[in-house]
């Protein structure tokens, strides 16, 4: 990686901060708009399940209807679009999507394959390794698409602050997928405020408590 390109990426990382107030009426192009779910997509995996789903609203009708849901935070209509991550309950069945490919193009041996899948399914049959791994590999994915958005001149605010219930609800969120956090992704109306953060020696430790 060139000094150039390293400096770029941590520029974007220090400059990242949640924004809450964007330019209202602002429409992303449908261009920027699936750079950004591609961006997203390219975030690592346990197993590479890719355990996401993205719920894209941005029809204004739509967003209205989140807005009681997010508890009336104005960024929910105010922004270009509000993206639900979900997390994927049912990530095993992936399987044979990520891995039958590979084995086809002669990239993975098929033993190794049944290997995995073997390996996956003994997993996944413990409700809570699925719903952790749903909201783990999930959270990945929102913090690329948090960061991809930035690189891309946007801003982006995750939220927790919503009815979990209610959104499954009015969405039609099938059972297999777990909501994780809500994004907002659009144009800020004023610059981010730099949020304070604890020092190294406050969230670091050595080798071992």
């Amino acid at each position: 990686m060139s000094t150039q390109v390293q400096s770029a990426v941590l520029k974007v990382l220090e400059e990242r901060h949640s924004v809450k107030q964007y330019q209202a009426g602002h429409k992303m192009p449908q261009a920027d708009l699936e750079q950004l779910l591609t961006s997203t997509s390219q975030a690592p995996s346990s197993w590479n399940l890719q355990h996401w789903k993205l719920l894209v609203i941005d029809d204004q009708a739509q967003k209205e209807k989140l807005l009681p849901i997010a508890y009336g935070q104005k960024q929910i209509v105010e922004s270009s679009v509000v993206i639900a991550v979900l997390g994927d309950l049912e990530a095993n069945k992936n399987a044979e999507l990520v891995f039958g490919p590979a084995v086809d193009a002669g990239f993975m041996p098929k033993q190794l394959k049944d290997t995995l899948v073997a390996q996956i399914e003994g997993a996944y049959q413990y409700p809570q390794v699925a719903r952790d791994e749903a909201i783990r590999n999930a959270s990945l994915a929102a913090m690329q698409l948090m960061i991809a958005a930035k690189a891309m001149g946007y801003d982006t605010c995750p939220m927790g602050g919503y009815d979990a219930t209610k959104f499954v609800e009015a969405f039609n969120v099938p059972a297999r997928y777990v909501p994780v956090m809500l994004i907002s992704v659009g144009l800020a109306a004023s610059p981010a405020r730099s949020a304070g953060r604890l020092s190294l020696d406050q969230i670091t430790v050595s080798n071992t408590f």
